[in-house]
């Protein structure tokens, strides 16, 4: 027998055949998935096969030929009735149903032939939208100019910066981005994809805790065409994603494919505020941040940590939005206000008077201005959060056989909506409804967007104290574990020392923390520039952490404050911030500094 088949795509072709090369014809042919085929027999036998089946055969012209003396006949119709039973009594036609059912529910895509095929042509392709058909219309590229107050010399804006990263439009007319895409920005523009022309646009938005950004376009031109991408839900573990932006090193829009690895709770870079997010093992480089990753035909989350390959999944997304639609600003997601350790050891579980059947984790210290501390005491054990059990390792059920951290049930709850937390204390159970909301904290985790608070007397330079001040300098990382014991508290310290005749001899003292002013304990830095700026004594001292004292002369002091802001060209002596200001005919305005005289 002479046959050859043609390559297809996407649908394999199954192709029995029951021949020989004796003078009998074979019994039974067999077809499988054989679609618009013209086919012909060939033998040469004297007779053609009894019995032909084609399986999934349509609109097909089958021709036999026989080098014998008389014609090949066609099966009778009795034997076409019985084709299904006899195909049906096949494991292979069993197996082929399976593979059928889950490959060809899109109809007729592709078709096989054998070697002579005439009249065929292919069916209208009917998949859904691939990642770069959805990007092509709704993915941006975002330009961004920034400038931002020097860390050690507040006073000064250092240079500007050019940035690009990547966004996508979604209902609204709004744009999606990263938080950290658009900081401190001095200009935001965007392009859309197959132009030439940026558009400059306004930041609605922003969202430093998640790290993500809403942009404006009072634009109609650029809004034609674009298509709004819609946000999807959660993907599971070895999902297909798609990752869509405008990575450095080219200005064309790129796709890379993988599939999902994880999911988490991490730290975010930008802000340290731990919340959920996806790895993926798709490539995501800079200029990628800001894009989305897609799955199917909707968003799975927003590309923001390439060195990872992490996205900001939808319902961190879907939070940040629904508080801008709320209230006009993004809303602050809630926290513990607690640290806590695991129950993990069996002495330790036992010591606190759990039964083997309770789980959950150690209450170690709690904020005094949040709500949990008007409930919870040191040392309570957490058994369960709005009734999901905690583990003995801190965390929680989530979806199919995944544990995620508790702190998740915590981090999406809008402010000031309250949990009911069950608790073991003392061997008694106890149910508590908190509510929760941000505390600040004593030591801020970020700085963005606004000038730094700085004040200058003798040429000590004070500043409060913050993370990103811990990451750039020596000072010790115990302050970040410190909790507020008041409302608006601040650690302040005393960044640097402008040398100068007065202060020979305190060069030692650089990021000192600054505990008392004339004996009156330092709440913040107004509260520092309020105490040394009223001081109507000769001497002004300066308790220290270490037990360290610096006394300082006020009217030389002031001397030399004016000599240095001269010599050095600084503005002003204080931030704007603390500028004291007063109302007059309804029209705010800069109050002169007073001064006291000896």
């Amino acid at each position: 027998m002479l046959f050859r088949s043609v390559r297809t795509v996407l649908v394999p072709r199954v192709l029995l055949l029951h021949c020989n090369n004796t003078i009998t014809a074979p019994k039974t042919v067999i077809f499988g998935c054989v679609k618009s085929s013209n086919l012909r027999y060939f033998s040469n036998t004297t007779a053609a096969p009894k019995t032909v089946i084609f399986d999934c055969v349509k609109s097909s012209n089958v021709r036999y030929f026989s080098s014998g003396d008389k014609p090949a006949p066609k099966p009778s119709d009795v034997e076409e009735k019985n084709i299904s039973s006899v195909v049906k009594n096949l494991s292979l036609f069993s197996n082929f149903e399976q593979w059928k059912n889950k490959f060809l529910q899109q109809g007729e895509k592709e078709y096989c032939t054998v070697d002579a095929v005439e009249n065929t042509s292919p069916v209208e392709n009917t998949s859904p939208p691939s990642a770069i058909d959805l990007a092509l219309n709704s993915v941006v590229k975002v330009f961004t100019v920034s400038s931002k107050p020097r860390l050690f010399q507040p006073w000064q804006i250092s240079m500007q910066n050019e940035c690009s990263g990547s966004g996508f439009v979604i209902s609204g007319k709004n744009i999606i981005t990263n938080a950290h895409v658009v900081a401190n920005h001095t200009s935001v523009k965007v392009r859309k994809h197959g132009s030439t022309t940026k558009y400059k646009a306004k930041v609605r938005a922003i969202g430093h805790e998640c790290d993500l950004a809403i942009l404006e376009i009072d634009s109609d031109e650029f809004w034609e065409g674009m298509n709004f991408l819609e946000l999807g839900d959660i993907p599971s573990l070895q999902d297909a994603v798609a990752v869509v932006g405008y990575p450095c090193g080219g200005d064309s829009i790129s796709v890379t494919k993988g599939v999902v690895s994880r999911v988490e709770t991490i730290e975010y870079s930008h802000s340290s505020t731990e919340l959920l997010a996806i790895q993926i093992d798709a490539a995501i480089n800079s200029g990628n941040s800001g894009g989305p990753v897609i799955m199917g035909n909707k968003v799975a989350g927003v590309a923001f940590k390439t060195m990872f390959c992490y996205i900001i999944p939808t319902p961190v997304i879907k939070h940040f939005l629904s508080g801008v639609e709320e209230s006009g600003q993004p809303i602050s997601f809630c926290s513990m206000d607690l640290s806590y350790q695991t129950m993990e050891s069996a002495q330790l579980r036992a010591y606190f008077k759990m039964s083997k059947e309770m789980t959950g984790c150690l209450v170690n210290q709690i904020n005094p201005l949040s709500d949990a501390h008007k409930f919870l005491k040191k040392f309570d054990v957490i058994l369960s959060i709005d009734g999901v059990p905690i583990g003995n390792d801190g965390t929680v059920p989530f979806r199919k056989q995944e544990r995620i951290t508790f702190r998740h049930l915590v981090s999406m709850k809008k402010p000031c909506e309250t949990a009911l937390f069950k608790v073991l204390r003392e061997g008694k159970e106890y149910e508590f409804n908190i509510s929760l909301k941000p505390v600040q904290p004593l030591v801020p985790m970020h700085h963005f967007d606004k000038p730094r608070s700085y004040y200058i007397f003798g040429g000590f330079v004070f500043v409060p104290l913050s993370q990103p001040y811990i990451n750039s300098s020596w000072i010790c990382e115990s302050h970040s574990d410190k909790m507020p014991k008041k409302p608006g508290q601040q650690i302040v310290i005393i960044s640097q020392i402008l040398e100068d005749d007065f202060n020979t001899g305190y060069s030692d003292f650089e990021d000192f923390q600054v505990k008392k002013v004339n004996g009156v304990e330092v709440d913040n830095l107004t509260h520092l520039c309020h105490l040394i700026e009223e001081c109507s004594t000769g001497f002004l001292s300066l308790e220290l952490e270490k037990d360290k004292v610096l006394a300082l002369n006020c009217t030389s002091a002031k001397k030399a404050t004016a000599r240095i802001m001269k010599d050095l060209k600084i503005p002003s002596a204080m931030s704007e911030d603390l500028r004291p200001r007063q109302l007059n005919s309804g029209r705010t305005r800069m109050a002169p500094r007073r001064s006291k005289k000896n």
